[in-house]
């Protein structure tokens, strides 16, 4: 798969490199004082500073659960996503959605986990159990 570039907003850039490189173990890339890149699990990412905040809309439903839209994330493999569950847990995140199996048993199946960044920005974390299946 090849990589992507998202930008979005913070709040500041303190926060936004203690959770993404700090917690997550993200690789810092070129920064100014109001923006920063960061490689998020093979992609770049560029936090902005805002103070203009969309309100999420929990549409998404996925397996029966509430998700909010927008949001992003990663797809990791089995031990990676299980690593980043513990930084999360040892760091006291809360989750938005509790690791879990979806889709389990059926095609698709996958650990899902949801967590707020520090300026309130849903991230998802998912780890397929058959990397063939991410788009059946």
């Amino acid at each position: 798969m090849k990589s992507f570039h998202y930008a979005f907003k913070v709040k500041d850039i303190e926060s936004t490199r203690k959770f993404y490189v700090e917690l997550l173990g993200c690789q810092e890339g070129r920064s100014t004082k109001s923006w920063l890149d960061f490689n998020f699990f093979g992609h770049q990412l560029s936090a902005h500073i805002s103070d203009d905040f969309p309100v999420l809309d929990y549409c998404g439903k996925v397996d029966g659960i509430s998700v909010p839209i927008p949001h992003f994330g990663c797809l990791l493999a089995i031990n990676d996503f299980k690593n980043i569950q513990q930084k999360l847990e040892l760091a006291n995140i809360e989750f938005l959605i509790q690791p879990q199996i979806r889709y389990k048993g059926k095609t698709g199946e996958q650990l899902t986990m949801f967590v707020f960044d520090y300026s309130g920005n849903p991230i998802e974390f998912k780890a397929f159990s058959n990397m063939d299946e991410v788009f059946s």
